[in-house]
């Protein structure tokens, strides 16, 4: 696993924070390495010694935060592994999206917060790794496996419909002036059962599921990672 900068230098770490606030308070086009170095309380040469362009500092935010997504849900089925089960793991994997601003952002291709970053292959690599409908669709052949989806029609019909389905949910989450009912959450899990069918699987089967997707998500780790790796220069300056 790659060392991140920041997890030797108190400098990179600041860096990173500063870059953060900057990029959500006035996107891409409103940041500039001087501006970045001075919210740091930093030399403007110092950022450079850890990023080599103001795009790869900036793709190290998007991808730590879909890193910080990766690790929450490892964690969280890793110490339940009934949350693999899709009506529980589909509310909670929106919610967290939700929490997550780059994430979300380049789920929505918002040229605003992210700039030339939303056409940046890297990006695309990133979105189709560990984005939320990425991962949904790597999920839900380990559904059909272990018991947890219904079988009797094609799996790319399956996995458009519950993109649909997720999809919808979020976009009516992001409207919130529309009247909402006390649990969207319980909604959508009970929508997520009525695609894919009831729950069949046993306690084995669950937890067999909750492995494989844990294994889904380090494999999606290693490339957010090895995305970051390159573009950060290692020094052993803190």
């Amino acid at each position: 696993m790659p060392d991140l900068p920041e997890h030797s230098s108190p400098k990179a770490a600041r860096i990173l924070t500063a870059a953060g606030e900057l990029l959500i308070n006035r996107g891409s086009k409103g940041v500039t390495i001087a501006e970045v170095a001075q919210k740091a309380h930093i030399g403007k040469g110092t950022v450079y010694l850890y990023w080599k362009t103001k795009e790869d500092l900036l793709l190290g935010l998007v991808c730590r935060d879909f890193l910080a997504l990766a690790n929450e849900v490892i964690a969280e089925v890793t110490a339940d592994p009934d949350l693999a089960r899709p009506s529980r793991l589909c509310p909670r994997m929106l919610r967290h999206a939700a929490e997550h601003p780059f994430v979300t952002a380049l789920q929505r291709n918002d040229d605003y917060l992210l700039g030339v970053l939303a056409d940046d292959p890297r990006s695309e690599r990133l979105l189709d790794t560990l984005g939320p409908d990425a991962l949904m669709d790597n999920v839900l052949p380990i559904w059909r496996t272990h018991g947890l989806a219904r079988t009797d029609w094609p799996l790319a019909d399956q996995a458009l419909a519950l993109h649909a389905l997720t999809t919808g949910f979020a976009a009516e989450a992001a409207h919130g002036d529309r009247p909402q009912v006390d649990d969207p959450e319980r909604v959508l899990a009970a929508a997520v059962t009525a695609l894919l069918g009831p729950e069949q699987a046993s306690a084995e089967q669950v937890a067999s599921a909750a492995a494989a997707g844990i294994r889904q998500l380090t494999e999606g780790r290693a490339t957010a990672l090895n995305l970051i790796s390159p573009s950060a220069v290692a020094v052993s300056t803190p």
